[in-house]
């Protein structure tokens, strides 16, 4: 695929994914658009339902969702299509190295995950 719709706080998720997830479905989904993420595509930012999504089973995490998703757009000043490496260069400087992690998602239930890895 040479583009992808891709919630803003799933560029996050992706920088600390383990392979653990709601269900093998899930994971193996994730797995599959990490390694296409590496051929650089084109993302279209959206704050409803994207690639990561369309395999997920929680059916409640809208709300949620869109506030870390405004979250990121707001800190890294983004909106549109990207290229994903200028993305991922966006979200290192301005939320990963800064620290600023926890005020995207501290609330995320697989925070604990990331939260030990943010440097």
């Amino acid at each position: 695929m040479s583009e992808y719709r891709l919630r803003p706080h799933h560029a996050l998720c992706i920088n600390f994914f383990e392979g653990k997830g709601y269900s093998t479905d899930f994971t193996g989904n994730m797995t599959r658009i990490i390694e296409n993420l590496q051929k650089n595509p084109s993302i279209e930012l959206t704050t409803g339902q994207d690639v990561i999504c369309s395999k997920c089973p929680c059916t409640d995490c809208h709300e949620k969702a869109t506030a870390y998703d405004t979250k990121v757009l707001d800190i890294c000043g983004i909106s549109g299509k990207i290229r994903w490496n200028e993305l991922q260069e966006i979200i290192h400087e301005k939320i990963i190295s800064t620290g600023k992690l926890h005020e995207v998602c501290g609330d995320c239930q697989w925070f604990y995950i990331c939260g030990k890895k943010e440097t």
